[in-house]
């Protein structure tokens, strides 16, 4: 990749699903370090380390399936489990929005770009409508108290 990055082929590098010890291995070797990790992040698995890694060595994070996950290997995360979770839907009804529309907002807020699927028209206007508003703070810190999905060892 480093090659195509030196050739103009490629404006970037960037990894997938890479955790925290395998974006550390890579930065200690990389000529050009990634400019993005391409991982699931939401709200019921928001991986927290791997955020702050990320973000502290200038490694974009773009999340996939930023609603759930509902075909995951992860125990307890699904699309349903996300979007049906009691604190995100407290929230939701605070702002009067979408429990999806609150998930993808707390994505962006949280400097990630976000890649929600849906081959549903109505829902895919909804998931747009998240530019134009915020979450505040207070409500951004009861996103905290949700339980996440950790994999097994």
């Amino acid at each position: 990749m480093e090659k195509l990055y030196d050739s103009g082929k490629a404006r970037a590098v960037g990894v997938s699903s890479f955790s925290c010890k395998k974006i550390e291995d890579l930065l200690a070797i990389a000529r050009v370090p990634p400019a993005v990790n391409q991982v699931e992040c939401h709200l019921i698995w928001q991986q927290d380390k791997l955020q702050k890694l990320c973000h502290s060595r200038g490694v974009h994070i773009s999340a996939f399936s930023p609603l759930g996950s509902p075909g995951s290997s992860l125990p307890g995360v699904s699309g349903a489990i996300v979007l049906s979770n009691p604190i995100v839907i407290s929230v939701a009804e605070k702002l009067q929005k979408t429990p999806a529309q609150v998930a993808l907002r707390w994505c962006l807020q949280m400097g990630q770009s976000v890649l929600p699927k849906s081959t549903n028209e109505a829902r895919i206007k909804e998931n747009f409508d998240i530019f134009e508003w915020s979450i505040p703070e207070d409500l951004m810190a009861k996103f905290s108290e949700i339980k996440q999905a950790c994999l097994k060892s």
